[in-house]
């Protein structure tokens, strides 16, 4: 498996050889490159960092510590952590990056580094570029003994975080306290085991169930809180007679739920829903990736706003929140961003902003569910070899279809009437992930499938 070099971060499987994995060396590498990239800027550059729960965590942790001190930074360890308290640590700690160590919704074998700037966003693709240029040409120089970095361990801001979300405007931990919810938690042997129950806690609910609570990275199923692997959370909300469930990654950044009985209440619907809310108290405009439902324009022109999609990738979310002044953004995986909060994906304040907005209704989740459109998106991905030419299979489709609207900002969006299917490569994976969104579940896998059969067809 090559190393994956993106505006998502650098990842890789651990083991095998430099270059080819995520091994020591690597990492290494791309540390020293990034904290170079910070000493030319600063004369005493300070980084925070933070991993997940996974079973390479500590080493790649190390790794990343030692070599960071070598250049003579200083180090601002919170151990283990979620990836929205990293992004907030480095602006609270006015430190000049970060480093969040996690591959977020990948299986156990992977981790990454995902390299922050000084106000706690991924670093732009030009900042990315001068890294991977300097990794490329080990264009680096370790300081002499006297001039090492220093370490420092700080464990106190995932509370800050907490606290920051019980004392955001649109919180409102005494309506959530005065319904009683019952909760259960899928944690995936990651950060959530810690992190959402202590939340929780705070908003006032006292009633918490966690599943897969013990933080060894050994992920119980596969962590992308996807349907097909929330069997046994749906399983154990009905058993317990829970209000609702919740799901998160490994890293904390996406964030879905489960109804009473057991169905999803749909991942791209928890931005659909906190979208709502929010527009709700302060009208605005609001932006998703062209992968996510059209349900969030049709809310944001309810409450008259104007939606902006924008390419997929967190920063190019957030690039474009900014230039259109979104209220209120993120994307249909479930990742919430509320850019007064931070200018980041935030499971936390999703939990606090939805259960505030779910308090507020009278019946329970499912009731909760019927006021949002039942479209449907089929997410499909296909493998690709290294010899593949995405780019030549990209071009004979558009010409397939070229009668149809097509957006080739990111890969290709066609639009078939009130339908759509977006092709596009992982910025995590070496795949083609295939979404297609229909009002009917069934024209939604079959506008899929048929976008699949060309791929392979022209493979």
């Amino acid at each position: 498996m090559a190393l994956i070099k993106s505006i998502s971060g650098i990842r890789g499987t651990i083991g095998g050889h430099p270059t080819e994995n995520l091994t020591p060396l690597d990492i290494v590498r791309f540390t020293a490159a990034y904290g170079t990239m910070l000493a030319v800027q600063n004369k005493t550059p300070k980084v925070v960092i933070g991993r997940d729960g996974r079973i390479s965590g500590e080493m790649v942790s190390q790794l990343v510590v030692q070599t960071l001190i070598g250049l003579g930074i200083h180090v601002v360890d919170l151990g283990l952590s979620t990836t929205p308290t990293v992004e907030l640590a480095v602006t609270w700690e006015k430190a000049d990056g970060g480093i969040i160590i996690t591959a977020s919704h990948n299986p156990k074998e992977w981790n990454a580094l995902k390299l922050l700037n000084k106000d706690g966003e991924f670093i732009s693709a030009e900042a990315g570029r001068q890294v991977l240029d300097l990794a490329a040409r080990d264009a680096f120089q370790f300081i002499s003994v006297d001039k090492l970095g220093s370490y420092a361990i700080n464990k106190d801001y995932l509370v800050k975080h907490i606290d920051a979300v019980l004392h955001y405007p649109l919180v409102n931990a005494a309506a959530i306290r005065s319904r009683h919810f019952k909760v259960v938690v899928d944690a995936i042997n990651s950060s959530g085991a810690f992190a959402i129950p202590g939340l929780l806690k705070a908003l006032g609910v006292d009633d918490v169930i966690v599943l897969n609570e013990e933080v060894n990275g050994r992920f119980a199923h596969n962590p992308e809180p996807l349907p097909e692997n929330l069997v046994q959370l749906s399983a154990e909300v009905k058993k317990n007679g829970a209000s609702f469930g919740i799901a998160v990654d490994p890293d904390v950044d996406r964030l879905c739920f489960v109804c009473e009985d057991g169905s999803m209440f749909g991942e791209e619907f928890t931005l659909v829903a906190v979208a709502d809310y929010v527009l709700s108290h302060r009208p605005g405009n609001s932006v998703s990736n062209m992968s996510s439902t059209k349900a969030l324009k049709e809310i944001t022109l309810k409450h008259g706003g104007e939606y902006f999609p924008s390419a997929v990738g967190e920063v190019n979310v957030v690039n474009r929140m900014k230039e259109k002044h979104a209220v209120i953004g993120g994307e249909g995986n479930g990742g919430i961003i509320v850019p007064d909060f931070h200018y980041g994906r935030d499971a936390l304040i999703g939990i606090g902003l939805f259960l505030s907005a779910l308090a507020q209704h009278k019946n329970g989740i499912k009731s909760f569910r019927t006021r949002y459109p039942d479209y449907f998106i089929s997410k499909n991905k296909i493998e690709l070899e290294k010899h593949i030419n995405v780019a030549d299979i990209f071009d004979k489709i558009k010409k397939k279809y070229k009668k149809q609207p097509i957006n080739t900002e990111d890969g290709l969006k066609i639009e078939f009437d009130n339908d759509w299917v977006h092709l596009r490569t992982s910025n995590t994976e070496p795949i083609i992930r295939i979404y297609a969104e229909s009002n009917f579940e069934t024209t939604a896998n079959n506008i899929a499938l048929r976008l699949m059969q060309d791929i392979k067809e022209f493979i």
